[in-house]
């Protein structure tokens, strides 16, 4: 444990932002695994609905500071592959 205060509170802070974080990224993979599940069903409107909160919540966590921004884009540009990978194949 750090003896020095502004230490000590450097340590809350960065536990605070550890579970901030966690929960951001937990919430992208839920929006993605959405994305997937909507393209097998076929809904065009759930479709473009999961993949737009999908890409919003990227782009959010880009402006917080969760995710760097090619991380983001990288994300965003494997999720629109797979679902054009699915819409093709049926």
């Amino acid at each position: 444990m750090a003896n020095i205060k502004s230490a000590k509170k450097r340590i809350l802070v960065a536990e605070k932002n550890r579970i901030r974080n966690v929960a951001v990224k937990s919430s992208i993979k839920t929006a993605v695994k959405k994305v997937l599940e909507a393209a097998n069903s076929g809904s065009k409107d759930e479709l473009n609905s999961a993949l737009s909160n999908a890409y919003k919540l990227c782009d959010k966590a880009v402006s917080k500071g969760v995710l760097h921004k090619n991380t983001a884009a990288r994300k965003k540009s494997r999720l629109t592959k797979a679902v054009n990978k699915i819409s093709a194949s049926k």
